[in-house]
């Protein structure tokens, strides 16, 4: 399929603002002494706590033979430790110290300028970016490129369109409350996958029933 003038115009802002966070990574790490890999894994741990391998590896977007190498950098560095999974003695976590800790806090409290950038959309700009941003994570989820992430979309709890309000149309069983585009979720800790046909559902519905 030859992609469209827009599709290519699309791609080209995306790979633009990619290249810079990658470019940003690598200064970041520079000045840690971490590789891009090193602090997905620690932005990664710290998000969703301690994780197997495996589990790094697939959200990460690397193989396992390469992570495991990020991971045993990472212990070395005092940065991650490893732990028996609670659920399985035999299977090994890894899960950030205390220095850790303070390396994503550091990496937190440096922002960019995409950081400046994005504080400083609109409401209606910022629900457009996150609607957009939510279809293309799941489009790509459903696709199989790459691992199921913990979007509203895709919750049991996440109800679009359920009110009538254009600023706050959707609703979250999970706290009780409406919530609008702006406060779309595209990594939850409280995401519990809702079964295949309430995904479908739920997707549709958010698809086909813009905000005013």
């Amino acid at each position: 399929m030859i992609p469209s003038d827009a599709t290519e115009q699309s791609l080209s802002g995306l790979s633009r603002i990619a290249a810079f966070l990658r470019q940003q990574d690598w200064q970041d790490g520079e000045r840690l002494g971490l590789t891009p890999t090193q602090m997905a894994i620690l932005h990664l741990i710290r998000r969703r706590g301690p994780l197997r391998i495996a589990a790094l590896a697939a959200q990460v977007g690397a193989t396992q033979a390469t992570v495991s190498d990020a991971v045993a950098a990472l212990v070395a560095k005092g940065a991650v430790a490893r732990v028996k999974d609670p659920a399985d003695g035999r299977a090994v976590l890894a899960t950030l110290t205390q220095a850790g800790e303070r390396t994503v806090d550091d990496l937190a409290d440096r922002p960019n300028a995409l950081d400046g950038i994005l504080a400083e959309l609109e409401p209606r700009d910022r629900g457009d970016l996150n609607r957009v941003l939510v279809k293309l994570v799941r489009g790509l989820q459903d696709a199989g490129a790459i691992a199921p992430q913990r979007l509203c979309v895709t919750c049991r709890f996440f109800r679009p369109h359920h009110h009538d309000d254009a600023a706050k149309p959707h609703h979250c069983d999970f706290v009780n409350a409406a919530f609008g585009e702006p406060q779309l979720r595209l990594d939850c800790g409280d995401h519990e996958a809702a079964d295949p046909d309430q995904a479908r559902r739920t997707a549709r519905r958010f698809d086909t029933a813009p905000p005013a």
